[in-house]
């Protein structure tokens, strides 16, 4: 079980200045949204300096090996940075609403408990006990394939990323994507724009799409074009753990 930290008033406070209506009717209509500035520039270099110590991480994975495209990417273990799980923490209790208006439109059983330790809990009681949040490297001639980070059976719908390097400063290229694929449609890509400290909340798997009979489901995957130059870091915050 991991140990749940005290959300500090300033992770708060950033995300109660944003307009969460807005935000979720963005994620309905699009299957993401961006929050702008989410993380300061000192908060970003501070969290990409993370990456070259050991002791913060369970396991480390070369894309290459794998298939999964070039570059790396580390898990955290547990206990989770601050910054980290203050923004897990936080994050979630604003998501929920989606994710369980999204479930009752595709029919999916699941409902999610308001607060984050308690969906840990769950995914814990059913073998998913290891922390996914992560930070992921780019060099250049780096890209991350087209992917959905499930990882178990329990799968919240909603994740996030921030990019926590300056494009046109630290690198170029390397433009965040998603693919959205409907039922007997050719794939919709979408390239969405950020800046350093920006947050871009997104689609795991699927989400509904209200259609003349009903809702249907559609199908999303996500990843990073190819870097141009440059170094790219990118923090990625997934709300169930895996096994």
């Amino acid at each position: 079980m991991n140990a749940v930290r005290c959300v500090t008033p300033d992770t708060d406070t950033k995300l109660q200045v944003f307009n969460w209506a807005g935000i979720e009717s963005e994620i309905d209509a699009q299957g993401c949204a961006v929050l702008e500035a989410l993380l300061s520039p000192q908060e970003c270099r501070d969290l990409g300096r993370l990456y070259a110590d050991e002791s913060c991480f369970r396991s480390r994975v070369v894309m290459g090996r794998h298939g999964f495209g070039r570059g790396e990417y580390q898990y955290f273990r547990y206990p989770l940075p601050g910054v980290v799980a203050d923004l897990r923490t936080t994050l979630y209790p604003r998501l929920v609403p989606v994710a369980n208006r999204w479930n009752t439109a595709m029919g999916i059983a699941m409902r999610y408990p308001d607060a984050h330790a308690a969906f840990i809990e769950h995914c814990h009681a059913v073998g998913q006990q290891r922390p996914t949040p992560l930070l992921l490297q780019y060099g250049q001639g780096d890209y991350n394939c087209l992917h959905q980070d499930l990882y178990g059976e329990q799968v919240f719908p909603l994740q996030v990323a921030i990019l926590l390097s300056e494009p046109e400063r630290d690198f170029s290229g390397g433009e965040f994507v998603l693919t959205e694929q409907r039922p007997r449609m050719q794939s919709r890509p979408m390239v969405v724009p950020l800046r350093q400290g920006d947050a871009v909340i997104f689609a795991v798997h699927q989400r509904p799409v209200a259609g003349t009979r009903g809702s249907y489901r559609v199908n999303l995957r996500h990843g990073v074009s190819q870097v141009r130059t440059g170094h790219r870091h990118t923090l990625g915050i997934i709300f169930h753990d895996a096994t």
